[in-house]
């Protein structure tokens, strides 16, 4: 008996998902739980492991299709086993047609069915840029408002302004605006390869958009000797080892903003409209670099970790997220992020704030400098901290604080938190 695949659930508020890549053809035989396609979501990039074993028989959804989540994306069977054929509707003979209902025309009514055609992470959206979602004609399945639809419409000016909601279909500051239209691309004959981009890129892409114009973003820079924590682990380099976990640079700057974070609750917060929500828990991103873009696996109450706990916690996401083996909950829920231009080279980054957080902290990489050190010429460890935050919230005095006690804590490092 052939056995459907369907496009699996990955999150509550996920309701669909694109199949990217399949990993078996049609007559490769495949075991139960072996990878046979992948998919990406609006959390998460994933391989999908197959319900049980035989032959692949049939694909219904090709790469690059997006589907609702329990659609049946492939038929797995015995070898030479035919696909059941779905039977032709039988032929209706003629009857009384009843007269159609009257539309629905409440205005309530309309916009409980928006809310009921929207997921929790597009409602949320809406909330935070004041944004009318009754007013928004959708592009997902039956009309849904998606992810997409929400941040592309924040993103091109969307909203409501002064209690006059703004349609999808008005036109945009950005629009109205000759100086934000971009140039076109490319002229006419210019020799160039034109490439679609792939799922992740695209979502980057949107997401970042979004922050922008959402969040005034202010840069500040420190710069911390590492000298400390260079003594401290080389120390313990073989204890962590042995226990099996690497001690790198990373685990102690964690640690290090973990504490600064509790000391400063208005870097761990997010703006609800004319609200400031202060997150009790510190659920810790840490970006990891992929091939094909960058994504953000979460560490929940980071807080509650000792210095080993959250060495093994970045080590296994990181490894996980490039295995494509995070689950959608792993990437949700962060109140803060780090992240490591870094380890490519880069002196420091600038990076973009993860929405709704309010705060991103860019590490540098760490290079012997010459620095003065109590009036002496010294050659120590230097490595640049930046910190990206909404200004919205977060003043240049505030980050400062915030860049100083963490410089404080990396410089001072407490062995006793080892």
């Amino acid at each position: 008996m052939p056995t459907d695949v369907v496009m699996p659930q990955m999150g509550e508020s996920i309701a669909e998902g694109t199949i990217v890549r399949w990993i078996k053809k049609i007559g490769d035989a495949i075991d139960k739980d072996e990878p046979l396609f992948e998919i990406s979501t609006d959390k998460v990039d994933a391989e999908i492991p197959s319900p049980g074993a035989g032959v692949l028989l049939e694909i219904k959804v090709k790469e690059g299709e997006t589907v609702p989540v329990n659609s049946v994306v492939a038929v797995i069977g015995s070898a030479g086993e035919a696909v059941a054929e779905v039977p032709a509707p039988a032929p209706v003979t003629a009857a009384p047609v009843a007269a159609p209902p009257p539309p629905v025309t409440g205005p309530q009514t309309l916009a409980d069915l928006r809310r009921i055609k929207s997921s929790p992470v597009v409602r949320k959206i809406a909330k935070a840029n004041n944004i009318d979602i009754t007013q928004l004609n959708g592009t997902g399945i039956s009309g849904r408002v998606t992810k997409r639809d929400i941040e592309s419409f924040v993103a091109n000016g969307g909203g409501t302004r002064a209690g006059v909601p703004v349609s999808a279909q008005a036109p945009s500051m950005a629009r109205q605006s000759p100086m934000i239209a971009p140039p076109a691309a490319f002229a006419p004959g210019e020799n160039v390869r034109i490439e679609k981009m792939g799922v992740m890129r695209k979502k980057i892409a949107d997401h970042m958009v979004m922050s922008i114009h959402t969040s005034p973003h202010v840069y500040s820079a420190y710069e911390v000797d590492f000298g400390r924590v260079d003594e401290i682990r080389l120390k313990y380099k073989a204890k962590y080892e042995a226990a099996g976990t690497k001690l790198t640079y990373t685990a102690f700057i964690a640690k290090a903003t973990i504490d600064t974070i509790r000391q400063f609750p208005f870097s761990n917060a997010s703006i609800d409209g004319e609200n400031i929500v202060y997150k009790k828990d510190i659920n810790l991103g840490i970006a990891v670099a992929l091939d094909q873009g960058l994504i953000v696996p979460v560490i929940r109450s980071a807080d509650e970790r000792n210095m080993l706990g959250i060495c093994r916690a970045i080590q296994d996401l990181a490894a996980r997220a490039r295995g494509k083996q995070l689950k959608p909950e792993e990437v949700q829920g962060g109140t803060f992020t780090i992240t490591n231009p870094g380890i490519f080279g880069a002196l420091f980054g600038l990076p973009i704030i993860s929405q709704p957080q309010v705060a991103i902290l860019g590490v540098g990489s760490v290079d012997k400098r010459v620095v003065v050190v109590n009036d002496m010429i010294a050659v120590r460890p230097m490595c640049y901290l930046t910190l990206g935050y909404d200004h919205r919230l977060i003043d240049g005095a505030d980050a400062g604080r915030f860049l100083q006690a963490l410089k404080d804590r990396l410089q001072g490092f407490d062995e006793s938190w080892m």
